[in-house]
C-alpha cells in the first residue's frame, strides 16, 4: 500500500482548504480504489459534494481519508473512526460547557484505548523477540535445530 505523509489534523486552517479532488485523483494519491472511497462515504466517514453524478472531495475529505486509512492500520473499527472524525467536526465555540466536557471525555477515552493497543502490541513484539532469541540460541547449540520438533518454533 502507498504511504502518504499527511498532517494529523482533520481540519483547520490550511492553504489547501479550497482545493477539490476527483475520486480518481484521491484514490491514486492514497493507493486505494474508488470503491474504497465510496465505501467510506457510505459509512459516513467521507462526505463529498455531488455535482450531478460526480463526487467532489474537499481537502477535509482528503484529511479524513488519510486519518481513516491510518486508523484502520492501527486496528480502529469504522465506528471508532467515524466517532473521532465527528468529534473534529463539532464546533467547540458553539457548544455549551457540558457538551465540551463530554467531547473532551470521548477524545480522552479514544486516546486511552489507543495507548492500550500500543502497549498490547509492544508486549506481543517483546514475546516474539524472546522466542526468536530462544530459537537462535538453540540453533547455535544444536546444528540440526531447524529440524527439531522440540523447539518452541519449528523453522521447517
Amino acid at each position: 500500500m502507498h504511504k502518504v505523509d499527511v498532517p494529523v489534523s482533520l481540519g483547520g486552517p490550511s492553504t489547501r482548504m479550497n482545493m477539490t479532488y476527483s475520486i480518481t485523483k484521491l484514490a491514486r494519491e492514497f493507493g486505494v480504489t474508488a470503491r474504497t472511497l465510496r465505501f467510506y462515504e457510505s459509512e459516513g466517514i467521507l462526505q463529498p459534494a455531488h455535482r450531478g453524478t460526480t463526487r467532489v472531495f474537499s481537502e477535509q475529505d482528503r484529511l479524513r481519508l488519510a486519518f481513516a486509512l491510518r486508523a484502520r492500520r492501527l486496528g480502529l473499527s469504522l465506528a471508532e473512526i467515524r466517532e473521532i472524525a465527528c468529534l473534529y467536526d463539532a464546533a467547540p465555540h458553539a457548544e455549551d460547557a457540558r457538551h465540551t466536557l463530554q467531547r473532551l471525555g470521548r477524545i480522552r477515552e479514544h486516546r486511552q484505548r489507543l495507548l492500550s493497543r500500543i502497549a498490547d502490541a509492544n508486549d506481543a513484539l517483546q514475546a516474539i523477540d524472546e522466542l526468536e532469541a530462544k530459537v537462535l540460541a538453540a540453533m547455535k547449540t544444536k546444528p540440526d535445530a531447524a529440524n527439531d520438533s522440540q523447539l518452541p518454533l519449528a523453522l521447517n
